[in-house]
């Protein structure tokens, strides 16, 4: 069981990071928040859980321990596999969730894609009395700008652009813009689309 990872970033863009533990590159899979919080060339720790399948190795990372007990509990609940369970990460922090969970809001569970009302309730059943993360733990507004830099993202990819390159512009996007900028989806985009330039919004449709 590989329960951490630290090392060289060596690339971090969409959902994935690769880290060099000696002088092995590793994929691990990640939240497209944590990916662009990573910079290629600095050292990072992530908290790991491996899922092993007959035809398949794959490794999950998490910037803390309370994301990875919240994978942990979102897989025990049926119908949740691990792509699900990111996708919950992606959009809600582990606060967040605890506190959905708290107040039985299995709503919170239908706006991550891929999971329907059943099993957004199913989520809220099986995770009753089980969440160790308060919900005053960590406050809910910090999951607002990842959630806007995930959509920004999806939005780009969706405009043509590869994920390498929308991450790299959304990161950037971020580094430099304003609170009222970081509010919005549109505010973001737009300085997101100024990030990436003429040239490459020409090659970007082009394809």
């Amino acid at each position: 069981m590989i329960s951490s990872v630290r090392g060289t970033v060596l690339a971090a863009a969409g959902t994935s990071a690769v880290i060099e533990v000696g002088g092995i590159g590793l994929s691990v899979t990640v939240t497209p928040q944590h990916a662009l919080s990573l910079r290629a060339g600095s050292e990072a720790t992530l908290r790991t859980a491996l899922i092993v399948r007959e035809d398949d190795l794959s490794l999950f990372g998490f910037s803390d321990s309370d994301e990875l007990a919240v994978f942990d509990l979102l897989r025990g609940v049926s119908g949740v596999g691990p792509k699900s369970a990111m996708g919950v990460l992606a959009v809600m922090s582990p606060a967040q969730v605890a506190s959905a969970v708290a107040t039985e809001d299995d709503g919170a569970f239908r706006k991550v894609s891929g999971i329907g009302p059943k099993t957004a309730k199913l989520i809220v059943v099986s995770l009753a009395g089980k969440m160790l993360v308060a919900p005053s733990d960590r406050p809910a507004a910090q999951a607002g700008p990842a959630s806007t830099s995930e959509n920004v993202l999806v939005a780009l990819v969706g405009l043509g652009w590869s994920e390498r390159v929308a991450a790299q512009a959304v990161e950037d996007a971020l580094e430099t813009a304003s609170g009222e900028e970081l509010a919005t989806v549109p505010a973001l985009l737009r300085l997101a689309l100024t990030k990436l330039g003429p040239q490459q919004r020409t090659g970007a449709g082009s394809r």
